[in-house]
């Protein structure tokens, strides 16, 4: 995302959010949209077209009332984590999808399905209006262009999460939202595809990270489309486009991208829009958000829900961890997979061990296991003490995309697509060097147990586990149906009033 601790990325989002270009109402398909007439009077000039483009970037780090985002929410549903917190009934919404009890009416489906096409329906606006704004035309093609990203960006987490949903193009009108049906997934992800390759001539080769950080070029594109082939296992198109991300393993690419010398350092909060950053999801501890709203906080609230409960630092030796919520704890799982590896540290906040040594105590939450995520745990050091309450204003920012990542996928293209082997162990090889690790073999099976490693956390477990369609056999333990719970359900609510239909995986006839 755009740097958000910008002033005038700020004065933006207050704005587009009284305009309301998308509707808070419970359904995203509100017939009467608050503040219709007034955005209908909006992209006058650049400065509200920049502010328009402003707000469709700010769905990226979209955190919903109730603590829901995508990354917490894949997380839960994972083996690599339970839901945690303070008992089976704290925030819900990840309970139910980490025991697989959600429903079309219950669980996080709605707030996932609420922030797609809030993005879609803000990258629609803004690119039918871009062509009568009077400005620079060179400016307002970039504008397009990263509109375009946008709305493939979110309509290729909506295709994963839902596979059946409406395919808008255009704003829709009142009139219209009554008779809105679903496209096939193959109509879906043919615009997306469209979206990202048209959006790449007008995107730049690099970014300056000290102006810019977050804003997508074209680097992100080529990323986020060799994702997009790899999930429709189009092997070959998917190698081909992560590659020119990608570069010479351990070396140099077009757009500057290059992996960290130390691991532990993607985690640092001063350490933005880095290297290995392809796209960022920014927070700053400069929004003043409260309780009052904690949708509205520009602050990283994945800082306090993973920390540990209760924490007592008794000794400087011990880390400075703000006592959190204990959400999302490490499972047994994952911590033997990875107790040995040299990602473990910086991946993986052990209580346990501290409290046995007498440096730190701490309250056993719900599902407790002693291991709590070290890469997003908050830290005293990052605590804010302006305006705000401090729990909701951490400045620390998340990857969506990072290199080591698209150097695993591009290695997986290869292998499942009987590519180049020498350049997949290449790749593969390029992500264990960076942590001290020996090369193995670039098979399948190595590249699945890299990436749960390398990504621990970081929202891709999940969607990993469906596609390889291991997560029948992973998440068995957790209550996952075969045949069911590689989609989320269809929330009842947009089926009420509309044409919109419950995918057969649910029940329904879609």
């Amino acid at each position: 995302m755009m740097m958000i601790k910008n002033k005038k990325f700020i004065a933006a989002l207050t704005l587009l959010a009284g305009l309301q270009l998308m509707s808070c109402s419970e359904s995203f398909l509100e017939v009467k949209p608050k503040g219709l007439n007034l955005e209908s009077n909006y992209y006058r000039n650049q400065e509200e077209a920049y502010n328009g483009l402003v707000a469709i970037y700010d769905v990226v780090g979209w955190q919903g009332a109730g603590y829901v985002t995508t990354i917490a929410t894949m997380n839960a549903a994972s083996d690599d984590h339970y839901a945690g917190g303070g008992g089976p009934s704290d925030i819900m919404d990840f309970q139910i999808i980490s025991n697989y009890t959600l429903n079309p009416t219950t669980g996080p489906q709605g707030e996932l399905w609420r922030k797609g096409f809030s993005g879609v329906f803000r990258a629609n606006s803004l690119l039918e209006k871009l062509p009568s704004v009077p400005m620079d035309e060179t400016i307002k093609k970039r504008y397009a262009a990263e509109a375009k990203f946008l709305r493939g960006y979110f309509y290729f987490e909506l295709v994963r999460l839902f596979k059946n949903v409406p395919l808008f193009t255009k704003t829709v009108s009142t009139q219209e939202m009554y008779d809105v049906t679903q496209a096939a997934p193959a109509e879906v992800y043919a615009q997306i595809e469209k979206d990202l390759s048209e959006s790449m001539a007008d995107l730049p080769v690099t970014i300056n990270a000290a102006t810019e950080g977050g804003r997508v070029g074209q680097g992100a594109a080529h990323a986020i489309l060799g994702k997009v082939y790899l999930y429709q296992q189009k092997y070959a198109q998917a190698a081909q486009e992560l590659a020119l991300v990608n570069g010479t393993p351990g070396g140099t690419n077009p757009y500057g991208y290059k992996l960290l010398s130390n691991f532990a350092d993607l985690w640092k909060s001063d350490n933005k829009f880095n290297s290995e950053s392809i796209l960022e999801i920014s927070y700053t501890n400069t929004s003043a958000g409260t309780w009052d709203c904690v949708a509205c906080t520009e602050g990283n609230i994945m800082n306090i829900i993973t920390g540990p409960r209760g924490y007592n630092r008794k000794s400087d030796t011990a880390p400075d961890y703000v006592s959190g919520w204990s959400f999302l704890p490490v499972t047994p799982s994952l911590f033997e997979a990875i107790h040995y590896d040299p990602r473990y540290k910086a991946t993986v906040a052990n209580l346990d061990s501290l409290e046995k040594a007498g440096l730190a105590s701490y309250e056993k939450g719900y599902m407790n296991t002693g291991y709590f995520l070290e890469k997003f745990a908050g830290r005293v050091s990052n605590r804010w003490t302006g305006a705000g309450t401090p729990e909701l204003n951490f400045p620390q920012n998340m990857y969506d995309t990072r290199l080591a990542d698209t150097y695993l996928l591009e290695a997986e293209a290869l292998v499942r697509g009987g590519g180049d082997q020498t350049r997949a162990t290449a790749l593969l090889s390029a992500v264990r060097a960076r942590v001290g690790l020996k090369p193995v073999a670039a098979t399948f099976e190595n590249i699945k147990k890299e990436r749960r490693l390398e990504l621990a956390g970081e929202g891709h477990r999940w969607m990993d586990l469906v596609r390889w369609g291991d997560a029948p056999k992973a998440l068995a333990s957790k209550g996952f149906v075969a045949g069911k719970n590689e989609i989320l359900p269809i929330p009842l609510l947009e089926m009420e009033n509309t044409k919109i239909e419950q995918s057969k995986e649910w029940g329904g006839t879609k």
